[in-house]
């Protein structure tokens, strides 16, 4: 971790990569926006703290259902991406243990392919603290469908680079819960498919990564030059010019309890 409390790969990788990150991560499937609704309960009248927004990719959605968002990060670079892509969002350079919020204020928390980040006991209890009884937690993150073999593949290679960053893929976060104070997780899985060229869905994708932006150029340039090498011997990505990367997005809410 850092002296912030920002696991270093975050700060770092994040940080440097913030613009391969906004033009290369997928969105989310137009369900989320049904899931906001009719699970978390966001309508025009809601205030909404989003948690590790990033460049803003699900910030957009929340903005769709009329509520009042404050997006937080602790990356700059990152929040200065949301500010162009989500005009008129207030936003504010936070950690998750210490969100700029008062006590009982939102509606709901929010954490988009974020919570593995700031999984801990003291993170659901300044959740808890800032939200209104009754209120809302959501944790929402698209996962790589391994079912397809050429993804399979591509996690494989990837995942040899990984150091000690927290991954959803880990599942660790789930030993948070059950958390006091809040009612039992709810999971709605929904599908999602990021289309557009190898370069973009793949190695942009790939780049984005926070463990493999933080590595030296000289291994990034060798892993690069491997993930090139599976895309030309693979058929569905050989020469297309547009790809699909498919995804399971998963999400998750539970309700604040007294």
């Amino acid at each position: 971790m850092t002296a912030a409390g920002v696991h270093r790969a975050a700060a770092t990788g994040f940080a440097s990569s913030a613009d391969t990150y906004a033009a290369s991560r997928p969105a989310y499937p137009g369900e989320a926006l049904d899931w906001l609704r009719d699970r978390m309960g966001i309508g025009p009248d809601s205030r909404v703290v989003e948690v590790g927004a990033g460049t803003g990719l699900f910030t957009r959605l929340l903005v769709e259902t009329g509520a009042m968002v404050l997006a937080t990060d602790p990356v700059a670079e990152m929040l200065a991406h949301l500010a162009s892509s989500a005009p008129g969002v207030a936003t504010a350079i936070a950690t998750a243990e210490a969100l700029p919020v008062a006590a009982e204020s939102v509606d709901a928390v929010i954490c988009a392919t974020a919570f593995h980040w700031f999984a801990t006991p003291q993170t659901l209890a300044e959740f808890r603290r800032v939200l209104r009884p009754g209120g809302t937690l959501g944790l929402i993150w698209n996962v790589r469908d391994i079912e397809v073999p050429w993804v399979r593949r591509l996690s494989e290679i990837t995942d040899r680079y990984q150091d000690d960053a927290p991954r959803q893929k880990s599942q660790a976060w789930r030993s948070v819960f059950p958390a006091p104070g809040f009612s039992p997780l709810h999971e709605t899985t929904m599908r999602y498919v990021h289309v557009g060229t190898a370069e973009e869905v793949i190695i942009g994708r790939t780049l984005s990564t926070s463990f493999i932006a933080a590595l030296p150029s000289n291994r990034r340039t060798a892993l690069i030059e491997e993930i090139r090498a599976m895309i030309a011997a693979t058929p569905e990505l050989a020469g297309k010019h547009k790809v699909h990367f498919p995804y399971v997005t998963r999400a998750y809410d539970c309700g604040r309890i007294d």
